[in-house]
């Protein structure tokens, strides 16, 4: 999970530009375009720093792609405040995807660590293992809302080195929690005896070494 999620390499890429936006927001005497400048110069910077270290060029330019939108919103509404808007709209849609695959029983963290389990679907023919996804899911659809909870006003208040210092404080230390107490409550949800995620209930037991020919058993 903490690799997919980028670690603490990516809680970082993800903040040097809102971080260098308020840096030359605030040496240019609040000029927007001293912020914008600046965030995209960090953002170019960043994304060729990742591209020669070897990562996929598609999630490099996305999140170029994301500082430049945030600039432009931030430009054509000029508001320094929202450069930070995507940011406001993205934890709101995050939200919402986590509480309905909760509620259709598609939990995004089942599907997430199945997906790196190599299960596909299977996971789903586990009542049990569900329910403990579900339960770890809420964990996840509220950090998103501890965020918007946290940003929103700070927006409406025009409140944008709170902004900057809010977005740093709740990026990678609130993954690295979310992953911790999801573990925890997945792991608590499960009943005595399961076999794990590993292996979930009602799926075939994977193969135990090689197993004997038609022939060899006939013998």
């Amino acid at each position: 999970m903490a690799d997919l999620l980028g670690g603490r390499r990516g809680a970082v890429d993800a903040t040097l530009p809102p971080v260098a936006f308020a840096v030359g927001w605030l040496a240019g005497g609040h000029s927007l375009w001293g912020g914008v400048g600046a965030a995209v110069a960090t953002g170019v910077l960043l994304a060729g720093w990742r591209l020669r270290r070897g990562d996929r060029p598609r999630s490099v330019l996305i999140g170029l792609l994301a500082v430049c939108v945030a600039a432009l919103i931030a430009l054509r509404t000029g508001r320094a405040t929202d450069f930070f808007l995507l940011q406001l709209l993205s934890n709101a849609a995050s939200a919402l995807a986590w509480a309905v695959s909760i509620v259709v029983r598609w939990p995004l963290l089942g599907v997430i660590v199945g997906a790196v389990l190599g299960q596909r679907g299977r996971w789903r023919r586990d009542p049990a293992l569900v329910r403990a996804y579900a339960r770890g899911s809420w964990v996840w659809a509220a950090t998103y809302v501890l965020r918007l909870a946290v940003f929103v006003p700070l927006w409406l208040g025009g409140q944008v080195v709170a902004l900057v210092v809010a977005r740093v404080a709740l990026t990678w230390p609130l993954v690295a929690t979310a992953l911790a107490v999801s573990w925890v409550v997945i792991q608590r949800s499960l009943p005595a005896g399961h076999p794990g995620l590993r292996h979930p209930a009602g799926s075939p037991p994977p193969p135990q070494g090689p197993q004997p020919s038609p022939q060899a058993e006939q013998r």
